[in-house]
């Protein structure tokens, strides 16, 4: 018997198994397949039984439904527009978004050093997410992956091609926030500067007792989300994406996901 084949007879991975079919509800005619795409590097024998290699097939499985979707779905939109959508639903930060719904941190199979009570880091939601996905395609082709992928990035693609995807910096706070700290966060007003036609206002996120990097903004609004978005990063151990250095900042356009993540 071989390794793989061993760990799907052991319960406690066997549970996992079975937990996330539920889960993605999707039944692996070969579960070594799910076993890989569950299996970081720190919880596997050797880096070649991890999900590495299916995350890296994932993310191309990805990258062509979705531009296959927005080709059909958008006729009149030119190559640019296309692009930045689908940038934005491709990135890593939406994989995990999606990840962290489904509950995958549940699934998967770490090291040691990596369980317990040590929250999983927002890189690892986001790789298992695209080895999943590989996993689908090599188990049932690509009508199990397209279906997938269809069924949880619909949503992400209507909002950011109508625009509205720029507002999920605040819920995401809002959600890792609940979820941590048990506990909304609020936004600090801390300055306002400039005539009562052309006011930019400066604002915090707070979560608790720990304040995040304040960032401008040309209405109270912007500044709110861009304070979210400074503290989305700084949570995820990357640059703020809107450092506090003057008031000409409040110009700047709030970051796709994608390139937050490439800020990093």
């Amino acid at each position: 018997m071989n390794r793989s084949a061993s760990l799907i007879q052991n319960p406690e991975i066997l549970e996992k198994l079975t937990g996330c079919e539920k889960e993605i509800e999707y039944t692996f005619s070969d579960r070594a397949l799910l076993l890989a795409a569950l299996t970081h590097a720190s919880g596997a024998d050797h880096r070649l039984l991890s999900n590495e290699r299916l995350e890296f097939l994932g993310d191309s499985i990805l990258g062509f439904v979705v531009c296959e979707e927005l080709y059909h779905q958008f006729p009149q939109m030119l190559e640019g527009e296309l692009t930045k959508i689908k940038s934005s639903v491709v990135s890593r930060r939406t994989c995990a978004k999606i990840s962290r719904k489904l509950g995958l941190d549940r699934f998967m199979i770490l090291g040691k050093g990596m369980t317990g009570d040590v929250p999983v880091p927002s890189s690892l939601y986001a790789d298992v997410f695209e080895s999943l996905l590989a996993a689908l395609y090599l188990d049932g082709g690509m009508t199990a992956a397209s279906s997938f992928i269809r069924q949880h990035l619909l949503l992400e693609i209507e909002e950011t091609a109508s625009g509205n995807s720029i507002v999920n910096y605040k819920s995401q706070l809002q959600q890792i926030a609940q979820r941590h700290q048990g506990q909304p966060p609020v936004y600090l007003m801390l300055e306002e500067t400039g005539p009562d036609h052309s006011k930019t206002f400066k604002v915090a996120a707070q979560i608790g007792q720990t304040n995040y990097s304040p960032a401008w903004g040309k209405n109270k609004k912007d500044a709110e989300q861009r304070a979210a978005a400074n503290a989305l990063a700084e949570l995820e151990g990357h640059p703020v994406p809107f450092p506090d250095a003057s008031t000409e900042e409040s110009d700047a356009i709030l970051p796709t996901p994608e390139e937050l993540e490439e800020s990093s």
